[in-house]
Order: C-alpha cells, then sequence, then structure tokens
C-alpha cells in the first residue's frame, strides 16, 4: 500500500502541479484585478456562504461512500442508484437553507442572482465528488486524479477567452466568472458519470426509503464532521465582510493571501483523498498502518514547512508577483496564514486515519470545540486586526485541532514517533528557517531565494534523515503483493 500511495501521490501531484496553481494564481487572480479588490470580496463572501452550507447537499454521503466502496466495492451499481435520487431531494434543501441564511444575512438583488449561480455551482461539485469517491473508492485512482483537474482545464479554458480572448474593455463582471464554472463543471459531471457507468451498467434511479434512511444515518456523523470543519475553515470571509467597516474591502485583501494558501492546501487535499480508501481497505483487512502514515507524515512535514518558510519570510514579494493593491496589508495576513498550511496537512493524515476507521464521534467533538474557537478567536481579532486577526485566528484553530488529531489518532493506533524523527524534523526545520533569514538580510530576492530554498530542502531532508532515499527505493521495489520485485 505504500507503493500505491507514492506512485498514485506522484500522479496526482505532477497533474494539479500543473494545472490548479496556474488557475488560482493566473485566472482566479486576474478576474479580481479586473473585477476590481472590492467587487472580488463580496463574490468571496457570497462564495464562502454557499461553501459553508454546502454540506445539506451531501451529509457526509461522499466520505461514508468512498470508505463503504473501498471496502464492498461490488455494491457499487446497487448503491450509486439509490443514492442519487437521494441526492436530488437534498439540492432542494440545500438551496432552501442558503438563502434563507442569505436573507437573514441582508443580502439582497444582484446579490441573490450571484448566489444563485454558486448554489448551482455547489450542486455540480458536490456531484463530481461524489461520483469520484466511487472510482476511489474502487481503487481507480488514476481516473480520480484525472478527473480532480478536469473542471479546473475547462475553466482555464474559458476564463483564459472571456478574459484576453474578447475585445470588450472594462471592468470583469463577476457574473462570468460563475457561469464559466457552470458550463466547467457541467462538463466534468458528465465525464465522471461515464466513468462510473462503465463500472456499474445502466442505472434505474429509485427511492427506497429503508435504503435512504440506512445511507442518511450511517452518513450522518461525516456530514456533521464536514459541516463543523466548513465552519471553522470558511468562516472567516463572512465574518470579515460582516464584522469590519468596508467589509468588502477587507474580504478581498484577506482572499489575495487566502488564495495562496488555498493553492497550496489543493496539494495537502489529495493526501487525504488517497489515503481514506487506502486506510479504509487496509483497516477492514487488519493491515498495520503505522509505516503508511509515516511515510505520509514525513512526505507532508518535508513540503508543508518549505513552503511556509518562503511563503512567511517572502511574503510581500509573493503578493507582488500577482497583486497591485493592497499587498502591504494582504502579506502580512499571508505570511500567518501560510503556516496553518503545515497544521491542516497533518490533520489530512491524522483526521483521515480516524475518518477511516470510524471514530466519527471524537472527530465530532475536536471539530466543535475547533468551531467554538476559532469563531470567538475572529469575534476578538477581526475588529482589532481585521485580515491579519482573520490568519492569527485560523493558525491557533488549526495548530489545535493538528495537535489534539495526533494526539487521539497515537493513542488508537499505538503510534509512536521516535525522539529521532523529531530531531530531524526540527533540525530541517531550523536550517530552512535560519537559510531564509541569511538571504532577507542579505537582501536576496523572491526569483533567487525559491530556487535557493528549494534545493536547501531537499538537501536538508536528505541530509537530516527526515526523507531516505533508501526507504523509498525499498517502498518503489515492493510489488503490490508485498513482495520485492526481481532485478
Amino acid at each position: 500500500m505504500q507503493r500505491t500511495f507514492l506512485t498514485n501521490l506522484a500522479l496526482v501531484l505532477v497533474l494539479n502541479l500543473l494545472v490548479k496553481p496556474f488557475y488560482i494564481l493566473g485566472i482566479e487572480a486576474e478576474v479580481q484585478g479586473r473585477a476590481g479588490t472590492e467587487a472580488y470580496g463580496g463574490y468571496a463572501a457570497l462564495f464562502s456562504l454557499s461553501v459553508l452550507l454546502n454540506i445539506l447537499l451531501d451529509l457526509g454521503i461522499t466520505n461514508w461512500n468512498t470508505r463503504h466502496i473501498a471496502q464492498n466495492t461490488h455494491l457499487m451499481r446497487a448503491h450509486v442508484s439509490g443514492i442519487l435520487t437521494v441526492r436530488s431531494l437534498l439540492v432542494v434543501l440545500y438551496a432552501v437553507v442558503v438563502f434563507v441564511a442569505a436573507w437573514v444575512l441582508g443580502y439582497q438583488g444582484a446579490e441573490l442572482h450571484l448566489l444563485a449561480i454558486l448554489v448551482l455551482n455547489q450542486v455540480l461539485v458536490s456531484l463530481i465528488l461524489y461520483l469520484r469517491s466511487n472510482l476511489a473508492g474502487a481503487q481507480r485512482f488514476a481516473q480520480d486524479s484525472l478527473l480532480s483537474v478536469l473542471d479546473r482545464v475547462l475553466l482555464i479554458a474559458i476564463c483564459a477567452w472571456l478574459l484576453w480572448g474578447r475585445a470588450q474593455a472594462g471592468p470583469f463582471p463577476m457574473r462570468w466568472f460563475a457561469w464559466a464554472q457552470t458550463v466547467a463543471y457541467g462538463l466534468t459531471v458528465l465525464v465522471a458519470l461515464a466513468l462510473v457507468l462503465r463500472r456499474t451498467g445502466r442505472l434505474r434511479p429509485t427511492w427506497d426509503l429503508a435504503f435512504t434512511r440506512t445511507v442518511l444515518r450511517q452518513s450522518f456523523p461525516f456530514a456533521l464532521l464536514v459541516l463543523l470543519m466548513s465552519f471553522y475553515y470558511r468562516t472567516d470571509t463572512v465574518m470579515l465582510e460582516r464584522l469590519s467597516p468596508e467589509g468588502k474591502l477587507h474580504a478581498g485583501i484577506y482572499a489575495q493571501g487566502f488564495r495562496f494558501f488555498e493553492a497550496f492546501n489543493m496539494l495537502g487535499f489529495l493526501f487525504a483523498g488517497l489515503l481514506l480508501p487506502m486506510y479504509s481497505r487496509m483497516l477492514k483487512q487488519g493491515d498495520d498502518v503505522g509505516p503508511l502514515t509515516g511515510l505520509a507524515l514525513r512526505l507532508v512535514l518535508t513540503g508543508t514547512i518549505a513552503v511556509a518558510v518562503v511563503g512567511c519570510f517572502f511574503a510581500r514579494p509573493v503578493m507582488d508577483l500577482r497583486y497591485h493593491e493592497h499587498t502591504d496589508l494582504s502579506s502580512q495576513a499571508f505570511a500567518v496564514l501560510i503556516w496553518s498550511f503545515v497544521a491542516v496537512c497533518i490533520t489530512y493524515i491524522f483526521g483521515t486515519l480516524l475518518t477511516a476507521s470510524g471514530e466519527l464521534r471524537t472527530l465530532n467533538r475536536l471539530a466543535a470545540g475547533g468551531m467554538v474557537l476559532n469563531i470567538v478567536l475572529n469575534l476578538v481579532l477581526i475588529p482589532r486586526w481585521q485580515a491579519l486577526g482573520a490568519a492569527t485566528a485560523g493558525l491557533i484553530t488549526q495548530g489545535a485541532m493538528a495537535l489534539a488529531q495526533m494526539v487521539v489518532a497515537a493513542r488508537r493506533f499505538a503510534l509512536r514517533a521516535p525522539a529521532i524523527d523529531v530531531v530531524r524534523t526540527l533540525a530541517y526545520a531550523g536550517v530552512l528557517v535560519g537559510g531564509a533569514a541569511l538571504l532577507v538580510r542579505a537582501g536576496v530576492g523572491l526569483p533567487v531565494a525559491a530556487p535557493v530554498l528549494a534545493l536547501g530542502a531537499l538537501g536538508a531532508a536528505f541530509a537530516t534523515g527526515l526523507v531516505s532515499l533508501r526507504a523509498l527505493r525499498a517502498v518503489l521495489a515492493l510489488r503490490p503483493d508485498g513482495r520485492r520485485e526481481e532485478r
């Protein structure tokens, strides 16, 4: 399973590194520049509102389905037919709740029109994720990886024409961006459905009350977990827009830094997507999850600490690469926010392990605490520091969640971190922080510092033993049945 993890991780990283950073930093950032910081801030707040409540579209079915299909692949056809019917009813529930929430928050007119498009987009995104969960559960990781970037490839093509191919000048309307997403997501749904149908054959959507109750009862803990996590991950933008004077402007400033964080975080999310079906199958078979967890954690720490160091020490140059307004403020928030990337990626490993093992009650308790902590911190820090306050609240919350999940997983699965591994991690981080500080003091710019620190991170990872080339070779030399390949 470690070999499967490494080979599929390489594929999904290559695909996503080729596509998603360009979309986020090239297309999405250009849209914000053309539309204006304030207009994009209004869109970002509405988008966050639609995402906060999108658990109602799924009620945890996707995560439950990934785990269930990984352990019972032969049930895919029967489950897809029934679940698609259930999800059609959830669409109505989601739309009603979102617009009631928007009305309570005071949105009206053109804002509600834009929100309607975003609601449709969330419906399509949720459907894509559900269809992909069937492929991931069936261990069809290559197909899942291709689908993970297809919507962005299509969106890049559409938005590139809207931004640079048309002759019309003037501000870029945010509704164009929203409709472009609708087209890209719709086409991706068709492709994903075709791949699922290849495995299931013709589907006949049916309504079975007993099946619906069973699925919703078993998926509810997953739904609650996603909802609680969404609140402490997405409330910052909404609270910024509602609590701050010139709220839309501050939400737009925060979006500048958050966009870079999100670009990297998408790569971390890929770990969870690969690990959940792997952990689920390993736990059913009674396999030891310690080696896979250790490998994933070392790889995550190697990459995320390097990214966080560069982002923190060179926050202003990073913001200046893409933006021309308010980079003094957005860089302050980004320098704090990028450290959340380390914590979030740690939760992708240990939270996924606990999810696969069915420890949903514990995870929900932790997430509820994280939600309360994040909201309280935002209420205190946003009025004082605006975007920087939201970033600080996020870092504290994510750090606390990562630590708590590590402790729970270590106790549950008897995981032990050798003291030498802790020393190696601290030494690795110390080398990078020291190197970055020296480069800043010497006045070295980002174009030179970034590749220098990247090479330094690679050398430090092997020199400290955080990543072992011999261990990686040994893992890749194993056949899927666990035996070593003949040379």
